[in-house]
């Protein structure tokens, strides 16, 4: 039976991986922030995707799994233009914006989307309170630094960012959830496409990202090596030796940590009105979250149980926030 073996009781080596994925996450934005200023968004994108293709495919030929299905190929290709939408619209946002108000507006998408999911029924009610919470947090967040006034173009992209990367949640666990797929396999796959999609876009960049000193790179390779390789195989080890509604708990801290690096290493601050907003979007998706994992308990305990390891791809994708 799928999940048998984990323990009865939570092991801390288990929280610790989760919590530091979803520290590396948070602190994603604020690294996005910096290298971008150095070597531009679409450097940045290249250069991730490109890090990330390298060290993963390095992993998988160590495991002798270099060689992916038609299935992964086919169903990484399609994810893969998905995640590609979603990071190139949430760097150029969070190189607008704080790397505070990326995190936490991005976190909307942790309410947004259940909403998709039609399959357990009905929402109860509370949800879609706890939904108005959180929306009303983005308007505090995206009004209320320095004081009220019109949203920046960075608060809006992240907006756009959160329903993206909404979509493309619901579409990993849609394409994955009843197929015979290695998630490694599917995440290396989606970096292929990722760095074919900015080859020749990000062009122009490359003289910059030759030049490029040794923070910029250092960032870079973090972004790459730690938000996306390390972070997945972490959370994968993780999840499989934890209840995905635990794991959602501690991952779900990501935006505690990018006010946290944005804060203490980027030196942004936060005003009333922003702290005021930071509280409910943070109160919001937890008490969201709570709500949707009753339910969806609910509704699995009258459900046979679904074949791995597709399901572990759809638990990932619905337990954090980062895709990349």
């Amino acid at each position: 039976m799928p999940g048998s073996n984990r323990p009865d009781r939570p092991d801390r080596r288990t929280d610790l991986a989760l919590l530091l994925v979803a520290f590396v996450w948070g602190s994603s934005y604020l690294a996005a922030k910096s290298a971008a200023v150095a070597v531009t968004v679409l450097g940045v994108l290249l250069a991730r995707y490109a890090l990330s293709a390298l060290s993963g495919s390095a992993v998988l030929a160590v495991r002798r799994q270099l060689r992916p299905t038609r299935t992964e190929l086919r169903i990484g290709g399609v994810l893969g233009v998905t995640q590609a939408s979603v990071l190139i619209i949430e760097t150029y946002g969070v190189a607008h914006t704080s790397a505070a108000n990326a995190g936490l507006i991005i976190s909307l998408t942790i309410v947004l989307t259940p909403l998709l999911d039609r399959g357990r029924g009905t929402l109860p009610a509370p949800y879609f309170a706890a939904s108005g919470v959180c929306v009303l947090a983005v308007g505090l967040l995206m009004s209320g630094s320095g004081g009220f006034h019109a949203p920046s173009s960075g608060d809006l992209l992240m907006l756009a960012a959160a329903v993206v990367r909404t979509g493309h949640v619901a579409l990993v666990g849609r394409l994955t959830t009843t197929r015979d797929i290695r998630p490694l396999n599917l995440t290396v796959v989606q970096t292929y496409v990722g760095t074919a999609l900015f080859v020749i876009p990000a062009a122009y960049a490359v003289p910059k990202l030759a030049r490029a000193g040794g923070t910029a790179w250092a960032e870079l390779a973090y972004l790459a090596l730690f938000c996306s390789v390390f972070a997945f195989l972490a959370q994968t080890w993780a999840v499989r030796r934890s209840s995905t509604s635990r794991a959602s708990l501690l991952l779900g801290t990501e935006p505690v940590w990018a006010v946290v690096a944005g804060v203490a290493l980027g030196g942004e601050r936060l005003t009333l009105v922003t702290v005021f907003g930071a509280v409910l979007m943070l109160g919001g998706t937890y008490w969201g979250q709570a709500i949707e994992r009753g339910h969806r308990a609910r509704y699995d305990a009258r459900q046979p149980t679904v074949a791995e390891p597709g399901y572990r791809i759809a638990a990932n994708a619905s337990a954090g926030i980062s895709t990349g």
